[in-house]
């Protein structure tokens, strides 16, 4: 039976060999632990690792892991993403809890997290999220809806744009997996022509990380393949 460790351990491997093969450097992608529904036991042992970015999809059960990390030692050097799709009436824990946002795609949300985030906080680091599939049963915007959103939440004195997000459609098709891939990177690129800050492309997951990282992802989410799977019914 492998454990929390050996899973990260593994993950940091298969990120490290792929972005060698592509000519990259693996400091260039940052993993992210996705540690919904996990016990707070479960995500100290990752910590014991090294592994200090957490990803949550629910308000209220990452909230209440922010506030039990914070009263440990470990607590001054992770760092809490907000990965769910977030409702507006929720919007005021995120802003005032967490230090990234990735699904951000209305006007309205990114407002209320600008006025609700704190004074004494550093700015929100949010990523805009693009449905690059346009898949009906997924958030996010068009590319074509890009630059007017980029330009709203840029001008929002509590926020800090710094990229772009995407869950693609399954694709059996490694080439066309990583067309899709490749057609992000472009969008950030160009965004970033605009916003020098722009620096994080967050996109791949356990199946299609490999594609995603040589496409020129600089964020890989994975959470079943380092905590094993989940339990929705609990």
């Amino acid at each position: 039976m492998t454990t929390i460790q050996q899973n990260i351990d593994a993950i940091r491997r298969r990120i490290a060999e792929t972005a060698q093969q592509c000519g990259r450097s693996p400091k260039e992608i940052r993993l992210l632990a996705v540690s919904k529904t996990k016990p707070v036991e479960a995500i100290q042992k990752a910590i014991e690792t090294g592994q200090c970015l957490f990803g949550e999809n629910y308000v209220q059960e990452g909230v209440d892991k922010i506030k039990y990390f914070d009263t440990t030692p470990d607590g001054e050097w992770l760092e809490w993403h907000f990965i769910g799709p977030l409702q507006s009436n929720k919007s005021r824990l995120v802003a005032e809890h967490f230090h990234w946002m990735h699904t951000l795609d209305r006007e309205k949300i990114a407002r209320r997290l600008s006025e609700q985030r704190p004074a004494t906080m550093p700015p929100l680091n949010v990523l805009i999220q693009i449905n690059i599939s346009d898949e009906q049963s997924k958030s996010g915007i068009k590319l074509v809806e890009l630059p007017e959103l980029a330009a709203q939440i840029h001008h929002l004195p509590n926020l800090k744009l710094r990229g772009l997000m995407t869950i693609p459609a399954p694709e059996n098709d490694p080439a066309r997996q990583l067309a899709v891939f490749q057609t992000m990177t472009q969008a950030f690129n160009q965004l970033k022509t605009a916003y020098p800050q722009i620096d994080t492309l967050s996109m791949g997951m356990t199946d299609d990380m490999d594609n995603a990282i040589r496409a020129g992802s600089t964020m890989v989410r994975i959470g079943t393949a380092i905590f094993g799977t989940r339990d929705y019914t609990l």
